[in-house]
């Protein structure tokens, strides 16, 4: 049985906002509920209406006067993700939090986004990197925004490659490990250049380490609803399997402490503190060598900024220009 790692202290968050991707289930809905208790007014930021009005009902029924709001955000669509930050700048209101947690895992086939992106590197990474910066004015316009961009512990098998970042050559485990560590690549870059450039912001990482959620199914059962049954099965096996896997209780936990933790330090990075990271109460994770290029950072940031069209403002000093070359 999946088990509960410790809970940590989260600080009265009243009066502040929060923008959670993907919050109408798994790490994204318990994120949610974790906010809204502590006082803080959540905009859930999900693909399907539907399900995200759900989630606030389920939300509500939780916690009583709890602020929540919904808006409609699909990240395989530039469009859709364009269309957020022009509404949230429009509203004018700082931006205390921006979880950005939502994602999809190993598809079997390629499949792609809207804009022509894989469906993984386009959800998963582009679709927050360009989120981000959309919101980035909103995010240094407070007392200092914080920003969460989830990545995953199968992030130490990944690789950047330049060459192929589209997975043409596709494999689904590769892919998403690849997605992953752009995830991790780009928080970490994001507060380094938020601390040249003198932004009030700080950004790190998290991972939930083994959580049971849907995306164990959602993904291997992309566009198939035999796969899904048989995501469904072999999950339900591997489940059993004793000290291996935690709940949603304790999946937030990483993810809460870096938005929330004055423990918690730019450029961090935190998952579970049990075997493996795959199970326990929050702690600082391992970083991956291949995320601790600077050359590699700085490269795919460019590429980033060229294949979503949403440059970030450039820092008065890059110091690292000549090494990207």
């Amino acid at each position: 049985m999946p088990r509960t790692a410790p809970d940590i202290t989260v600080p009265d968050l009243t009066g502040k906002l929060a923008v959670i991707t993907g919050a109408n289930s798994g790490i994204g809905y318990g994120l949610t509920g974790r906010f809204a208790a502590a006082g803080a007014e959540v905009v859930l930021a999900v693909r399907d209406r539907r399900k995200g009005e759900q989630a606030m009902e389920r939300v509500s029924a939780e916690v009583p006067g709890a602020r929540l709001r919904l808006k409609t955000l699909d990240l395989s669509s530039l469009a859709s993700v364009t269309a957020l930050g022009k509404e949230l700048a429009d509203e004018g209101r700082p931006l205390d939090f921006l979880l950005n947690n939502a994602g999809i895992m190993t598809p079997p086939r390629r499949d792609t986004t809207e804009d022509g992106f894989e469906l993984q590197f386009g959800t998963n990474y582009l679709g927050h990197f360009a989120l981000t910066g959309l919101l980035l004015p909103l995010l240094v316009a407070g007392d200092g925004g914080r920003v969460v961009t989830l990545a995953s512990a199968t992030n130490r098998w990944g690789r950047i490659d330049f060459d192929d970042l589209q997975s043409e050559n596709y494999r689904a485990n590769k892919a998403y490990a690849m997605s992953k560590l752009a995830n991790l690549i780009f928080a970490r870059e994001l507060d380094r250049r938020a601390g040249t450039a003198g932004w009030n912001l700080r950004s790190n990482a998290a991972h939930p380490g083994a959580t049971v959620t849907n995306l164990q199914v959602t993904g291997p059962g992309h566009k198939s609803a035999k796969a899904a049954r048989r995501a469904a099965l072999l999950n339900s096996v591997m489940y059993r399997v004793p000290g291996m896997w935690q709940d949603i209780a304790g999946g937030v936990l990483p993810a809460l402490f870096a938005a929330t933790s004055d423990e918690a330090v730019g450029g961090g990075y935190y998952g579970p503190s049990g075997f493996g990271e795959m199970t326990g109460a929050p702690a600082p994770a391992k970083v991956p060598a291949r995320a601790l290029d600077e050359a590699t950072a700085v490269r795919l940031w460019q590429v980033s900024e060229d294949l979503t069209g949403v440059a970030y403002p450039a820092p008065a000093r890059e110091d690292r220009t000549e090494s990207a070359a």
